[in-house]
C-alpha cells in the first residue's frame, strides 16, 4: 500500500510538472520581445531540452523500475529496462546540456574561461557516465551503478565550483541566481556522496561476497527488453524512493526554472 501512495503522489506530481513547464514555456514567449537575439535562441534550446527531461521524469514516474533488480510496477512492454534506461538517457542528457549552454552563456558574459573549460567537461564525463549506466544495465554489474553516479558526484562538484568562480564578477539577481544554484549543487552533491554512491557500493560488495554472475553483452540486451518483475514490496522500494522522489520533483524544477535565469549578457560587475 505504502508504495501504491508513493507511486499515484509521484504520478500526480509529474503532471503538474508537466503543466508548469507549459506555463514556463508561455512565460518564455511573452519574454521574447525584451530578449537579446543570441539569448533567445539559447534560451530556447534550454527550454526545449527541459522540455525533453520533464516529459521523460514523467514516463519514469508513471512506470517506475529497478534497473539492475528487473523491478517494476507496471506489467507493460514500456517498463522493460532497455525502454526505461532509454528514456533515462536522453532526459539525462538533456538536463546537462542545459546546465553546460547556460554556463556558457554565463562564462562569456562575464569573460569567466574556468567556467566555459568546465562547461566541455562537464559534457564528457556525463557522456562516460551514460556509457557506464548502460554497462551496468546490461551486464547487472554493480560497478558500472557505482562509476556513473561518481561521475554525477563530480560533475556536480565541477558545477560548484563554476559558480563559485563567476559568483565574484555579477551582483543583484545574477549573484542570487548563483547563490541558489550552489545550494542546489551542494545538497545534491552531498546526497551522491553518502546515499547514492554507497548504495549502489554496498550492492557491489554483496555481489562480490555471494559470487554473482554478470551477462554478456548479448544476454544482457535480450534480458533487459524482454525481463522484468513486478513487485510492490517495500523493501524492495525502501532504497530507491529517496532518490526517484529528489530526481522526479526537485530536478524537474531546477530544469524547468533554468530557462528563466537572468540574462548573463547583461551582468554586471558588483560595485566595489
Amino acid at each position: 500500500m505504502a508504495v501504491k501512495i508513493w507511486w499515484l503522489s509521484i504520478s500526480i506530481l509529474s503532471i503538474l510538472n508537466i503543466g508548469a513547464w507549459f506555463y514556463s514555456a508561455i512565460l518564455f514567449a511573452k519574454r521574447k520581445p525584451a530578449m537579446n537575439p543570441d539569448i533567445y535562441l539559447g534560451r530556447r534550446i534550454i527550454l526545449w531540452l527541459s522540455g525533453i527531461y520533464v516529459f521523460g521524469c514523467a514516463f519514469r514516474s508513471f512506470l517506475p523500475r529497478i534497473d539492475l533488480e528487473r523491478i517494476c510496477l507496471v506489467d507493460s512492454w514500456l517498463s522493460t529496462m532497455l525502454v526505461g534506461r532509454t528514456v533515462a538517457t536522453i532526459a539525462e542528457l538533456s538536463f546537462i546540456l542545459q546546465c553546460v549552454i547556460l554556463l556558457r552563456e554565463a562564462g562569456r558574459g562575464v569573460n569567466n574561461q574556468f567556467s566555459l573549460r568546465i562547461s566541455i567537461a562537464l559534457i564528457i564525463i556525463i557522456v562516460i557516465a551514460e556509457g557506464f549506466s548502460w554497462y551496468a544495465v546490461i551486464s547487472t554489474h554493480y560497478l558500472g551503478g557505482v562509476i556513473e553516479e561518481s561521475l554525477w558526484a563530480i560533475a556536480g562538484a565541477l558545477l560548484i565550483m563554476s559558480f563559485i568562480a563567476l559568483r565574484p564578477n555579477v551582483s543583484g539577481r545574477h549573484r542570487y541566481f548563483l547563490n541558489a544554484m550552489i545550494v542546489f549543487c551542494t545538497g545534491y552533491l552531498l546526497f551522491m556522496v553518502t546515499v547514492d554512491v554507497p548504495m549502489y557500493w554496498a550492492r557491489w560488495q554483496e555481489d562480490i561476497a555471494l559470487g554473482a554472475q554478470y551477462l554478456t553483452f548479448s544476454q544482457g540486451i535480450l534480458d533487459s527488453a524482454q525481463s522484468y518483475v513486478v513487485s510492490y514490496d517495500w523493501n524492495v522500494w525502501a532504497e530507491e524512493i529517496p532518490w526517484m522522489s529528489l530526481y522526479f520533483t526537485v530536478a524537474v524544477w531546477v530544469s524547468i526554472y533554468l530557462t528563466h535565469a537572468p540574462d548573463f549578457k547583461l551582468a554586471t560587475k558588483p560595485n566595489l
